[in-house]
């Protein structure tokens, strides 16, 4: 009787060991996967020789400050990059035309802010071409940009960008802007040991906005500019 209930603890210990290394793999898998060499490999900086800085924009929400911070790049005649979902351009077709009509550059951003590197190619190629799509049935351009929105990608993401000829974009700086609702924070990251060829990522957020003119007004006295990612990233 001993024997049996000592093979039966022994037997669940067993099964119960099994799974929790089975949920490990599984979750580790779908958090940390290896990026290959054999795709092209996101960017996080731009290039270092030139004094010139990138505030890129992405764009689900926060359409009401969208004009306002196109006023103050306006101020400067700094350009920058909007990366838009693409759930946010059906709706907003006019601002999107705004936003190029003032000469910054459009890039994706998926269509609904999925998490990429959980995705398969079917579902990566379907978020990053719907955006490319409606892009350029608004404004007539072709992208060449993608940010994985989160910053969240796989192998697969990465595969599907190269195909698509887009590359794709993380970040050198993080505002963190859509969480901490501080405009001397937003500030402070954006600006504290500024590098050539920074990428610094920001949203449009009440408090950027009024973050904004005291960024570029710091970019200007150390002779920093703005300009669109595509440029910042060229090797010339």
């Amino acid at each position: 009787m001993k024997k049996s209930k000592i093979t039966a603890i022994s037997t669940n210990i067993i099964i119960v060991s099994m799974l929790a290394i089975l949920f490990y793999v599984t979750n580790m898998s779908s958090i940390s996967q290896p990026i290959s060499n054999n795709v092209k490999q996101p960017i996080y900086r731009g290039n270092t020789e030139n004094k010139q800085v990138t505030l890129m924009i992405n764009v689900y929400w926060g359409t009401e400050y969208i004009e306002d911070i196109l006023k103050v790049f306006d101020k400067y005649n700094f350009k920058t990059t909007f990366f838009v979902g693409g759930s946010w351009v059906e709706k907003n077709a006019t601002l999107l035309k705004l936003i190029d009509s003032k000469g910054h550059e459009i890039a994706n951003h998926g269509y609904l802010h999925k998490d990429h590197k959980k995705l398969n190619y079917k579902c990566n190629y379907d978020e990053i071409v719907m955006t490319n799509r409606l892009v350029k049935n608004i404004i007539g351009k072709d992208i060449t940009l993608f940010a994985p929105p989160s910053g969240s990608f796989s192998n697969t993401t990465l595969k599907v960008a190269e195909e698509l000829n887009l590359t794709t974009i993380m970040w050198s700086k993080d505002t963190i802007d859509w969480r901490d609702k501080d405009s001397n924070i937003v500030y402070k990251r954006a600006t504290k040991n500024l590098q050539n060829g920074d990428l610094i990522l920001a949203h449009p957020t009440k408090h950027t906005l009024e973050a904004l003119d005291k960024i570029f007004a710091y970019y200007v006295e150390n002779g920093y500019t703005v300009v669109p990612v595509s440029k910042n990233i060229a090797t010339q």
